[in-house]
């Protein structure tokens, strides 16, 4: 590995190495080292970080741990980092040429950081490894562009576009309107392709300054990796042109809010044959109706694994292009679970509930493990519907606290994820939730302040 690495490095030229660990809510950490520094220490082990990383909440601050059983969080031990070669890239933007690098955690015996996302991930795939079964996702991202933004009391409005106006009316797949950004657009995919990342299409979507990005399919960790390295892409061009990127949920009122869809398949890793299709374009198989009914059954009991924030919950609501339940259609864009028209070797479920917060690591490891116990345990789903699903009854807890309770005591789950790592995410979506309501909102001061 380090061969391959120093090789790597010599033959584009790097000067530094930023090695990224994703957090619970997928924040990068990381350190940067100078690019021979990075291969001797990937070489003696001695890339190291505080564990506490993974304990960190949203506001910087570190969630409460119940030490009654050992002393770590005082102690904060180090873990080693170690470089996954597959997810390396250039770093684009950068006057140092400079890589990115994905890494994994160990602690000093060797044992993997059961807490740390990426591994969580890789503990489900496993799983399926086992089966003899391999997984290929393709997200769906969407994101604003808005005005700067400095005064957090102020809300979010749509930036100007080459025209110098800004949009004020939804212009879902607008040409036009795409082309009103483009210079952004086109630095995005450009740095995109410097980074090496594998992606699809862009379209308008229906917000004003809304945009979707779709990733071609591919290995979920790869992909999670190179969600996170978009996201940080699209947020320092969007900067250059002096205007925000947000990958919020629900970032302005009267708007759409931004999701991060998941085309799930399931293929024999011998054959490469899809599992979910009999080969007939519409003819769906036993284990793709087991994996829904595992979705349908237990996604609404861990909802904070793709809506992990209070903003979140704005997002789902009815008729506000996201799901309230887990109803499932054939192309039906109102549903939890969409299955789109394809033929027999495209056949896929696309889980329209995770938002563009989430962490990407989590969100598929949570439908996975969802789809994992259906397909175990041959759980039927419900009837397919062809009506608008907004209608039927919500399933989704309405609020973060609700969705933290549920979560808490779905123990099927509980036990694959691992009982050390949902307590730990669960102790930081509690501290959050708790800082959230110490603050007072806009609207109690505009409502509450002279008429109570």
């Amino acid at each position: 590995m380090t061969d391959f690495f120093k090789s790597w490095i010599a033959e584009r030229g790097i000067s530094e190495v930023e090695c990224l660990v994703p957090d619970m809510n997928g924040v990068l950490r990381g350190k940067v080292w100078p690019a021979q520094k990075f291969v001797k220490s990937a070489y003696d082990g001695s890339l190291r970080m505080p564990q506490s990383i993974f304990n960190v909440t949203v506001t910087g601050e570190y969630a409460d741990v119940d030490v009654s059983e050992e002393d770590a969080a005082y102690r904060d031990p180090d873990v080693s980092l170690h470089p996954d070669p597959e997810s390396i890239c250039v770093a684009p933007g950068f006057k140092t040429p400079t890589a990115f690098v994905f890494a994994d955690t160990t602690d000093r015996d060797g044992k993997p950081t059961e807490i740390a996302p990426r591994r969580v991930l890789q503990r489900i795939l496993d799983l399926y490894d086992k089966e003899g079964w391999a997984v290929a996702v393709a997200p769906e991202l969407e994101f604003y562009l808005t005005q700067t933004n400095v005064d957090p009391d102020l809300p979010l409005q749509p930036p100007t576009g080459r025209s110098g106006r800004a949009e004020t009316a939804p212009q879902p797949y607008g040409l036009e309107a795409v082309n009103e950004y483009e210079d952004i657009i086109e630095d995005i995919y450009d740095h995109s392709e410097i980074a090496s990342l594998h992606l699809d299409t862009m379209i308008h979507e229906s917000g004003t300054a809304q945009l979707e990005i779709n990733f071609n399919h591919g290995a979920p960790i790869h992909l999670c990796d190179q969600v996170m390295v978009f996201k940080r892409i699209v947020r320092q061009v969007a900067l250059s042109h002096g205007v925000y990127a947000t990958f919020m949920a629900k970032p302005m009122e009267f708007q759409p809010g931004s999701a991060m869809h998941q085309h799930i398949s399931l293929h024999d890793k011998t054959s490469g044959k899809n599992l979910f299709s009999d080969g007939r374009k519409g003819h769906i198989t036993d284990l793709f109706k087991h994996f829904v009914g595992g979705l349908q059954t237990y996604l609404p009991e861990i909802t904070p694994l793709y809506a992990p924030n209070v903003n979140s919950f704005r997002r789902m609501r009815p008729n506000h292009s996201a799901p309230i339940n887990l109803q499932w259609g054939l192309d039906n864009r109102t549903c939890g679970l969409r299955v789109p028209i394809a033929d027999g070797a495209s056949t896929r479920i696309e889980n329209r509930l995770p938002g563009s917060d989430a962490n990407p690591y989590l969100a598929i490891a949570a439908a996975l493990v969802c789809g994992y116990i259906g397909i175990r345990d041959k759980l039927e789903p419900m009837p397919l519907i062809r009506s608008n699903a907004y209608l039927k009854p919500r399933t989704l807890p309405k609020t973060l606290q609700d969705s933290l309770d549920r979560f808490a005591l779905c123990a099927p789950v509980i036990e694959l994820l691992g009982a050390e790592f949902v307590k730990t995410f669960l102790g930081i979506k509690a501290a959050e939730l708790d800082a959230f309501e110490g603050v007072i909102s806009s609207w109690e001061r505009d409502h509450l302040l002279l008429k109570v």
